[in-house]
């Protein structure tokens, strides 16, 4: 536009293309200014997301708190826990020698008696047998079982310390000590010896 046509547009009123190029100036003077701190939050909506995060830590700090007392609780129940169970522990191992001491008393007082009869030989012979009866009941009612060794060889009853030529292969064809279980559970094999072929 020449100075002359400016000259005659009246004061205070732009022309389009000057409206225009305010425009474009005023956008690219906000544009780097929006960019830099992206878009502009309400002040509104920012204090209500800080109270909802400050409500989030202080449940959590809560929970925390709640979860770290239980655990205190359960530790504490657990120690008293194990306390327990060892003193338990140690009464019933003593309960259990008292009854076995008290179950062998009456086969002690057998052996003072056949003790005092070594003189006649036939009477001391009887106190012994006496002796092993009253014994081998008191543990025959505890569940002892003897192990039969006859037969086929049978590792998880029979242990086998010596062999000797046979003509069946795996067969005990001696005892050399007797073997027990108690209840079904074997606690001392039968110590055996057993037949093998050789060829």
């Amino acid at each position: 536009m020449s100075e002359d046509a400016k000259a005659d547009v009246p004061a205070g009123e732009d022309t389009k293309s000057d409206k225009k190029q305010d425009k474009s100036d005023k956008k690219q003077e906000k544009a780097p200014e929006e960019q830099a701190r992206g878009k502009p939050e309400k002040p509104r909506e920012a204090a209500t997301k800080g109270e909802a995060v400050k409500g989030k830590i202080a449940e959590l700090e809560k929970l925390n708190a709640e979860y770290k007392d239980a655990l205190q609780r359960l530790q504490a129940e657990f120690e008293n826990y194990k306390k327990r169970v060892e003193k338990e522990g140690y009464s019933i191992k003593d309960y259990g020698e008292r009854c076995i001491v008290e179950k062998l008393l009456p086969v002690l007082d057998s052996f003072e008696l056949a003790l005092k009869n070594t003189s006649d030989h036939e009477k001391f012979k009887k106190g012994v047998e006496l002796i092993y009866a009253q014994l081998y009941s008191i543990l025959e009612a505890a569940g002892l079982k003897p192990i039969k060794a006859e037969g086929r060889f049978d590792p998880y009853k029979h242990e086998a310390l010596f062999q000797e030529k046979s003509e069946e292969d795996g067969v005990i064809l001696q005892e050399l000590q007797k073997g027990y279980m108690l209840k079904d559970e074997v606690i001392r094999h039968s110590k055996v010896k057993i037949g093998r072929t050789i060829k």
